[in-house]
């Protein structure tokens, strides 16, 4: 299936490698911590004082192995539970502000909620607020564990753009956690940018037209609207600043060549950036088209990126994977190639310091 693919990632290898600066096998930005293989856990021994991004789940909305798959690339998911992949999520945890955020709100929570604990602890840094992307599934249909029949939250902050928040409130069974206060929604808006602590004048590190607002804060999020499947609401991604690094967050998006900002460009002005790697390459769902589905293949993504010195390409992270992505398997000769081209492959428990 993929020989076709693997040819067009060879030659970007082979014009990457000949670029100053390459080097194979990159382990990541100086001051990333976190397992390099498929089972990915937090073993760092040195407790963080700066707020620092954590990755709680790597996978397209419906995780890995996908519901009614029991193809052979999902059943080692099914045979050993250490494999298995939950969707996309990120936590920001600011211990200096004795807080942590989530990003996106996943239908595995519970779980992730559990590995957030672990990471850091609620005694220290109770969760302050949710941050949503868009109204896919796997995006924000974990809210529903915040209600009275699980959690019994207290107004709990989630932070969606308008039509985001319109639909919540309008739809069952989102509206009953507005109505019983276990949510209070926090309204966003493109391009401008949240206050999550304030000590400190930010760095103006945004790029073109996503900007932070020039105010008094140690860690800010600024939301930004991306071309997607808006079917129910506006898409975003996220531009997440602290003191002295940012990171670039846009778990989904159609095609690169269709957003008016350029990714290379943005690449350039943030420290980290963690993208869209649903798909892997061209005909990766057999029997199906694609172009129904669009996401920026990753074999896309690499070239579109090659130019970028070793450096740059260093601060990406796949993220995002579907079921079908071989990407999930690390020791598969795909992740063995984005590695090599200086890229990375997220993987739950990666820290990435701010």
């Amino acid at each position: 299936m993929y020989i076709k693919v693997l040819a067009i990632v060879a030659s970007v290898l082979f014009s990457v490698a000949a670029m100053p600066g390459f080097a194979s096998g990159a382990s990541g930005p100086s001051g990333v911590s976190g397992a390099s293989g498929p089972t990915a856990t937090a073993t760092q021994s040195k407790k963080p004082t700066g707020a620092y991004l954590y990755v709680l789940g790597v996978a397209q909305d419906a995780g890995y192995p996908q519901a009614g798959c029991y193809q052979p690339h999902c059943m080692p998911g099914w045979q050993d539970p250490l494999l298995r992949r939950g969707a996309t999520s990120i936590a920001l945890v600011d211990p200096a502000a004795k807080a942590k955020y989530l990003f996106e709100a996943t239908p595995n929570l519970p779980a992730q909620l559990y590995d957030l604990e672990v990471q850091a602890p609620s005694a220290e840094t109770p969760l302050a607020g949710i941050f949503l992307t868009h109204a896919h599934m796997g995006h924000y249909s974990g809210l529903m564990f915040l209600g009275h029949e699980a959690m019994g939250a207290r107004s709990m902050p989630v932070y969606a753009m308008p039509r985001m928040q319109d639909y919540l409130i309008t739809n069952g069974p989102w509206s009953q956690l507005v109505a019983y206060n276990n949510i209070v929604l926090r309204p966003l808006q493109h391009n401008v940018a949240v206050s999550l602590s304030r000590n400190i004048a930010p760095r103006k590190i945004a790029p073109n037209n996503i900007t932070s607002n020039d105010n008094k804060s140690k860690v800010t999020v600024t939301p930004f609207l991306v071309p997607h499947r808006d079917e129910f609401s506006e898409t975003v991604g996220y531009l997440i600043a602290g003191a002295n690094k940012s990171a670039l967050f846009i778990p989904d998006i159609n095609k690169w060549s269709i957003w008016e900002t350029d990714i290379a460009e943005i690449i350039q002005t943030v420290d980290y950036a963690l993208l869209d790697a649903t798909f892997f390459g061209d005909g990766e769902l057999p029997g199906r088209d694609m172009s129904k589905v669009p996401h920026p293949l990753v074999t896309e993504t690499m070239e579109a990126l090659a130019g970028l010195s070793a450096e740059h390409r260093n601060k990406l992270w796949f993220i995002h994977m579907n079921h079908t992505n071989p990407l999930l398997d690390a020791s598969s000769e795909e992740a063995a190639l984005v590695r090599a081209a200086g890229f990375n492959v997220a993987v739950e428990g990666t820290r990435l310091p701010l």
